[in-house]
């Protein structure tokens, strides 16, 4: 395609993604109008929503955006201060995954707001923007605010945690979630007014030697691995090509990736087993990955996948119902429009043919 061609499309997807935006910075989950629960801010997908316009270069967006994150933490500093003290013992004392996008309260019902990888992300995200000279912490009291996310993370001892993990499901120790944390440790030291406790760093990767390239006791692979291999880069080759086949093998369908085996989320079988959902962002996240491990044939056909399975004037929805076409109501899906919008990015050199955008100039 030419260069206009592609821009145009790069474009349609960062729309798709502005729309899910409020006045805040903050990014809902889906549409708000879905009446799934979609319409509220999650931390996780908010991180994710960030690369897409990181790869575009839009900084205005992303330094609004992570100075509203740093708000939330800000708005319940007496909630995270208590639980960086005191370990929690309560599942409503831990740190929420999802805010009000607009007030930033906490939404109170039980649903399995134990996600230790959210926490993590944070820091990992705001360490890479600041080494990157992106400077989003600002005052003492957001530098206060990240320490104490680090001494939450020490007091719970998210190495061997049990938490709900990435899909908010059963309680146990994920390799998706120790791994932010790790990758964040491994850059936050460098920030002066922060200090990481002792141990800490390698309590998290002795846990992911343990564990990989397993995603827990009960789940031999699972699409949140991928999280691992990019975008926090904490596994060597070889388990980034463990992981990789896996997830491949395992999971991969049609019109998706599966989350994991025998996944009750959207299920179409009444028994819950053997029809999982296949989740749209599986496609662009293993585009991403493979153009930057230099498969570029890999990345194509991936990509490929990935544009493929857009409905509704190219929006990316969650997931489709196991072996159909049809998509469930959560269209678009904010974190898998950013990860296309990032392996278009990754592929513009192949996509953009040079010589028909000289001559469309």
């Amino acid at each position: 395609m030419n260069k206009a061609k592609f821009d145009a499309e790069i474009e349609r997807h960062l729309d798709n993604v502005r729309a899910l935006r409020v006045e805040s910075g903050l990014f809902r989950a889906s549409a708000q109008e879905v009446p799934t629960g979609y319409d509220k801010a999650w931390l996780r997908d908010n991180f994710y929503t960030s690369l897409g316009f990181e790869h575009v270069g839009d900084w205005n967006t992303v330094y609004w955006l992570w100075k509203a994150i740093l708000g939330i933490f800000v708005k319940h500093h007496d909630k995270i201060e208590w639980a960086a003290q005191n370990k929690p013992y309560e599942t409503w004392q831990y740190i929420h995954a999802r805010y009000n996008p607009d007030t930033f309260d906490e939404f109170w019902e039980e649903w399995g707001n134990k996600q230790n990888d959210a926490v993590g992300a944070i820091l990992f995200k705001v360490a890479d923007l600041e080494s990157r000279g992106i400077v989003v912490v600002q005052s003492d009291e957001e530098r206060r605010m990240l320490q104490m996310l680090v001494n939450y993370l020490a007091t719970i001892e998210y190495w061997h945690d049990p938490d709900n993990g990435v899909w908010e499901e059963n309680e146990e120790v994920h390799a998706s979630s120790i791994a932010p944390t790790v990758a964040a440790l491994r850059k936050i030291d460098a920030l002066p007014f922060i200090e990481v406790p002792e141990g800490m760093l390698p309590h998290g990767e002795q846990a992911l030697k343990q564990l990989l390239p397993r995603e827990s006791v009960t789940k031999f692979t699972d699409l949140a691995l991928l999280s691992l291999i990019w975008p926090y880069q904490v596994v060597d080759d070889d388990i980034a090509a463990q992981i990789l086949r896996n997830v491949e093998y395992h999971l991969e369908r049609r019109r998706g990736v599966l989350r994991y085996k025998n996944d009750r989320y959207y299920n179409a079988n009444e028994d819950g087993y053997s029809e999982e959902a296949e989740w749209t962002m599986g496609f662009p996240w293993l585009a991403v990955i493979y153009a930057r491990r230099g498969n570029t044939g890999k990345a194509m056909y991936y990509l490929s996948k990935a544009r493929s399975v857009s409905v509704e004037e190219q929006k990316l929805p969650e997931l489709y119902f196991s072996n159909t076409d049809r998509p469930n109501e959560n269209v678009p899906l904010g974190w898998a429009e950013s990860l296309l919008i990032v392996a278009m990015k990754e592929l513009e050199h192949v996509l953009v043919d040079e010589t028909s955008s000289v001559v469309a100039a």
